[in-house]
């Protein structure tokens, strides 16, 4: 039998982290194979947070056998004590050859040390097999970890006129089961759903994950951490009485008012509020949110969900990573709600590049996944 190739194992490594794809927030997603005589021992995944890491599973159902065994990981192993020992070691201990590690750690707690910690103790280390496709599953928390602020996929759907609403401000339901069956996964692997206090108004959104919406199996243990709520809402005009202050989990609400009596109703009501910057025309400084997420929240992918004018200002600020764009098969006419609101832009020069990475039906929808071009000009 021909041993499997690094790249066949790093590949089935990276199809077991996916299984943590919906539960190790605000942990990156890993896989773990090792490999001795050119069989396959042990395999492991992180499951979630505080629990044990892929390694430690992958080390325990090989044994014995991980000694001299070569061992592939998505991420790099850590080398700092957290919630749980440091995985390097871990590898040290139970012998291993060989490590072959998909992407080094962008945690500045890690970074580069897990692999000086195996080279320091003989172990053979290969760095950078399948590294695209290891960053991809963890694009939250890489950018969280480089950049300080989370990843931001807008999530919209639209008729194919591009309306996402008519003019009075009802939306419900543009597309059909199947395309809200993958907004609920996008919901479920989100750290956070951010929306804006308009949206709420008029939909009275609960912004939760739906266990019996998900299409899987295990959609209830998937629903148990629903992911936190955010609202903008720059005056404090959100109903006390609004659906997700009712719901399991947090909702917060991001303000610039300082409007004390509708506060304390607000809090009473569950909403946790926080003050943040002003920016142009008294609105919410959006930078400001988001460094609050990665940081006191530990976001590290924010599932927008909102309407033309918040969706606009994220599009501005060049905050938006990805879309996933619903698309209908109905129309809704001129006077339906646009999906984005783009004051300013006057000529085919002021355009808004988009990259299409993938599109594909959804039932009877289309879904389209495309990514804004750096630059708000086509140059």
């Amino acid at each position: 039998m021909t041993p499997p190739s690094s790249e066949a194992c790093m590949a089935r490594a990276l199809q077991l982290a996916r299984h943590g794809c919906y539960t190790t927030h605000p942990n990156p997603r890993v896989g773990c194979v090792v490999v001795n005589a050119g069989l396959i021992v042990g395999e492991g995944y992180h499951a979630y947070a505080g629990g044990p890491h892929a390694e430690v599973h992958a080390l325990r159902e090989a044994g014995d056998a991980a000694a001299g065994a070569t061992v592939y990981v998505t991420l790099e192993p850590c080398s700092h004590h957290g919630r749980t020992p440091p995985c390097a070691q871990a590898l040290i201990d139970a012998g291993v050859q060989r490590v072959v590690v998909a992407m080094g750690d962008p945690n500045p707690q890690v970074a580069g040390r897990g692999v000086a910690m195996l080279r320091e103790a003989g172990i053979e280390v290969e760095v950078g097999c399948l590294a695209a496709d290891a960053e991809a599953l963890n694009v939250g928390f890489v950018k969280r970890m480089r950049d300080g602020v989370p990843f931001v996929r807008l999530k919209m759907a639209m008729s194919l006129d591009g309306r996402t609403a008519m003019a009075s401000g009802e939306s419900q339901w543009i597309t059909g089961g199947s395309a809200r069956t993958e907004v609920q996964r996008l919901r479920a692997r989100s750290c956070a759903v951010m929306t804006g206090v308009d949206s709420v108004i008029f939909d009275n959104s609960r912004l939760t994950v739906r266990a019996d919406q998900l299409g899987r199996e295990d959609g209830e243990v998937i629903a148990r951490r629903q992911p936190l709520r955010v609202v903008v809402d720059s005056r404090l005009r959100l109903p006390a009485a609004a659906a997700c202050l009712r719901e399991p989990g947090r909702t917060l609400v991001a303000t610039v008012s300082s409007d004390e009596a509708r506060r304390a109703t607000l809090e009473q009501a569950g909403a946790e509020v926080l003050v943040l910057p002003e920016a142009a025309e008294g609105r919410v400084d959006l930078r400001a949110l988001l460094a609050h997420l990665a940081a006191r929240e530990q976001c590290n992918e924010v599932l927008l969900e909102t309407g033309a004018t918040l969706a606009g200002a994220m599009l501005d600020l060049e905050a938006i990573d990805e879309m996933q764009l619903f698309v209908a098969p109905t129309l809704l006419g001129g006077e339906a709600r646009p999906l984005f609101a783009l004051p300013g832009l006057e000529c085919m020069a002021q355009q808004r590049p988009l990259q299409i990475d993938d599109i594909r039906a959804v039932g009877r929808d289309w879904r389209i996944v495309a990514r804004p071009l750096p630059g708000k000009h086509r140059g």
